[in-house]
């Protein structure tokens, strides 16, 4: 983020094009900062809270204050909304009223409760939301704006007592009021967008947590500072004259600096369908489930051809059944990980290197992840820091993104490339392409999670993934396409599943993956083309297999796997901005696999109890895609034949709907 701020002081304020406010007689010219504004902000927080338990009679103090930790991806940040409106006098003294909304990564810590009888207990305390309504006063200096602020301030805290008394752990949630107050700087960056540094200060009175059962309670203040980053878009004075809802937000793109952004909402149901029986992971009928993601692409040019990205994001929700019943599961807007509240992660930050090596020059358009500009034909890419093996790798124009294109795992990846990624499906490395006529050369080393499906990467890479990919673009007819051949090597502790089951019929019980782990080599393959087969239609197609004994390290299960499809432009019927989408998946596990899951062994995913009657896992996608205002609404069907292999449960009828916004 300290590069990032960097770009923005260093970056020009576009000076022709601010909006400015004609100049007193005589004076300079001032900046309009009148009206409405919108924006995000990002913090680094520390804090404490101090505490008395009763009827112990105890007290202390909790750290609110965690460093970051680069492979858990936790640390004491936060990312925020706000919105305001703001009058700026004559005599350039500014008034403005803000509200904000901000959602933790981690504000929290513990503590044990130790009478002189022994210990008794302890409790957790997490804020899962916060908020403030302040005013705002200001002075404008050519540009810079110096505030002060302070108002109202909320949260919303959890509390948890993990008794020796209590058979559960009791929870208790707080609403907290107090008081907001702190000073910073803004200043314009072009005619809509502006910057700004904010230190915040925000205090809670005693409030009172009680735990029944344990029969304490605990009562606790809480203090916290906050150092924040953030970005305002300007609305203007009146937002009836404003396009922000039909057009949208305008990104910012500067010569060393951009912003852009995107927020998905996705619902998705499933209704009843024959359910003999049900284990623990089994795909739950007749539930619906949302996710919400919100994601801010901030980048800085750092030296010739080098850039920084960084994408804080927000995240909430749970997929079916929490991600659990089907291998080619139905939304690859869920992640392993749910959330009832909205929580702030750092999925991605890297360094993007490139060397023209001369040929032609092309011109590429900005967007999320990417400057605006040129490059030429003969280059080499490096990238570096932690990504997604799929922003890289196996990337497929018509089925890849599932906020746009489809949802199923299955055909946005090939489901037998077990990509190295945590449980959000992100993870360090190192990429380098060539790119060189129409081939383009991939390599990449990546690192593992700490035990398979982990929400943890290894911190000492002992567990690692190398990636090999090789692509030919061609063009057939006048009509462009190209094909991918993709391999990886995964070094981890995996366990087999023939000797899962052995261990487990030798002792006389359920077989768990987990107890026959040894680092091993676990391997596989895939091919993916993507053809258009006239402008308004194109076809993917994808195959691969993988290690058929081994359990997966970071995606789903499957040994091989067939899907192709097709992309439609809806301007064969008039619509040029609809898109209709129609594929299909074949799913296979090994014989191996399939007998551990009989004998009730339970995968990452998948895990029905039993399994006498297995069956290859089918799906067969549908999508039509439509611009509503600034939003794009999806419609989507899937048909799901034996669910997580098993003939005996489904078929599964799931529908969703999905919107989405960018800039």
């Amino acid at each position: 983020m300290i590069g990032i701020l960097a770009g923005v002081v260093t970056t020009p304020a576009a000076g022709g094009g601010i909006v400015v406010k004609a100049p007193a007689a005589g004076g300079p010219a001032v900046f309009d900062w009148n009206g409405f504004y919108i924006g995000g902000h990002f913090s680094y927080v520390a804090g404490r809270s101090d505490w008395t338990a009763q009827p112990a009679g105890v007290s202390g103090t909790i750290d609110l204050f965690d460093a970051f930790d680069a492979f858990k991806g936790t640390g004491s940040y936060t990312l925020g909304l706000q919105a305001g409106y703001n009058v700026l006098l004559p005599s350039r003294w500014l008034l403005g009223l803000e509200a904000d909304l901000t959602s933790p990564n981690r504000i929290g810590g513990n503590a044990s409760i130790s009478p002189p009888t022994g210990t008794i207990g302890g409790h957790d305390h997490q804020t899962q939301l916060a908020g403030t309504v302040r005013g705002r006063l200001g002075y404008a200096l050519d540009g810079w704006l110096p505030y002060a602020t302070a108002g109202f301030a909320w949260s919303y805290d959890r509390l948890r007592w993990p008794s020796e008394a209590a058979a559960t752990e009791e929870t208790a949630l707080l609403w907290r009021l107090g008081w907001a107050a702190g000073a910073g700087v803004e200043l314009p960056l072009s005619p809509a967008w502006t910057a700004r540094v904010e230190y915040l200060a925000t205090g809670f009175g005693r409030d009172t947590a009680r735990f029944p059962i344990a029969g304490h309670q605990i009562e606790s203040d809480a203090l916290i500072h906050a150092v924040r980053l953030g970005l305002n878009y300007r609305l203007g004075e009146d937002l009836a004259k404003s396009d922000v809802f039909t057009k949208g937000i305008d990104a910012l793109e500067l010569d060393r600096f951009a912003v852009h952004g995107q927020a998905t909402l996705t619902w998705q149901y499933a209704p009843p369908f024959r359910s003999p029986y049900r284990g623990q992971n089994s795909l739950l009928p007749n539930q619906a489930r949302e996710t919400f993601d919100m994601t801010f692409y901030v980048g800085t040019k750092l030296w010739d051809g080098a850039e920084f990205w960084v994408n804080p994001e927000i995240d909430q929700g749970f997929g079916l059944s929490g991600t659990f019943g089907v291998a080619a599961f139905p939304s690859a807007e869920s992640y392993k990980v749910g959330s009832d509240y909205p929580y702030a992660r750092l999925p991605r930050y890297f360094v993007r290197q490139t060397l023209d090596l001369g040929g032609a020059t092309e011109t590429i358009q900005g967007g999320p992840n990417q400057f605006a500009g040129k490059q030429s034909s003969e280059r080499v890419v490096i990238t570096a820091g932690k990504f997604s093996v799929g922003d890289i790798f196996d990337v497929n124009r018509y089925a890849h993104d599932p906020r746009v294109d489809f949802l199923n795992w299955g055909l946005a990846d090939a489901t037998t490339f077990d990509y190295a990624a945590d449980a959000w499906a992100f993870t360090y490395g190192t990429a380098v392409e060539w790119y060189t006529g129409p081939w383009t050369v991939r390599g990449g080393v990546f690192d593992l999670p700490v035990t398979p499906n982990n929400t943890d990467l290894d911190p000492s890479f002992g567990q690692f993934q190398m990636v090999g990919e090789l692509e030919h673009r061609h063009q057939f007819w006048g009509l462009s396409g190209k094909l991918l051949v993709t391999g990886f090597l995964n070094r981890a502790r995996l366990g087999r599943f023939d000797e899962a089951v052995r261990r487990g019929q030798a002792t006389g019980t359920t077989p768990e993956i987990a107890d026959v782990r040894r680092y091993t080599s676990k391997t596989g393959v895939s091919a993916s083309l993507e053809q258009q087969l006239t402008p308004d239609i194109g076809l993917f197609a994808r195959a691969g297999l993988s290690s058929p004994n081994l359990e997966t390290n970071a995606f789903t299960d499957s040994d091989r796997a067939l899907s192709a499809g097709l992309s439609v432009s809806g301007r064969m019927w008039g619509r040029a901005d609809d898109t209709l989408g129609l594929g299909g998946l074949i799913n296979h596990i090994s014989a191996a696999r399939i007998a551990y899951l009989d004998a009730g062994g339970l995968t990452a995913i998948i895990g029905d109890g039993r399994l006498p009657n297995s069956g290859n896992e089918r799906v067969i996608e549908a999508y039509y895609s439509l611009p509503v205002l600034s939003w794009r609404l999806t419609a989507d069907y899937q048909f799901i034949a034996n669910p997580a292999f098993n003939r005996d449960r489904g078929p599964v009828h799931a529908i969703a709907t999905r919107l989405r916004t960018q800039f």
